[in-house]
């Protein structure tokens, strides 16, 4: 992915704030309307992701244990 930098401006919308992003980030995000966005602070700055950081560290923890635990769990595939 290139890097690029594009400058969003903050707006009010209701009682609230919000930036427009615009369609290239979306499309390569694949994300649109409704989705959930996660906003995290990284020691750069933040990252923007659809991927919720909870969720992904649950997966590593099950990949770990599903690479460890590799017959007890045909064994337990079986029954």
């Amino acid at each position: 992915m290139r890097s690029v930098m594009v400058e969003l401006k903050i707006r009010k919308i209701g009682n609230s704030f919000g930036v427009i992003l615009p369609q290239e980030a979306l499309t390569t995000l694949r994300v649109g309307q409704d989705d959930i966005l996660y906003l995290t602070a990284t020691p750069d700055g933040y990252r923007i992701t659809p991927y919720d950081p909870a969720f992904e560290r649950q997966m590593e923890a099950a990949r770990r244990i599903m690479k460890e635990d590799r017959n007890l769990l045909r064994e337990l595939a079986k029954q």
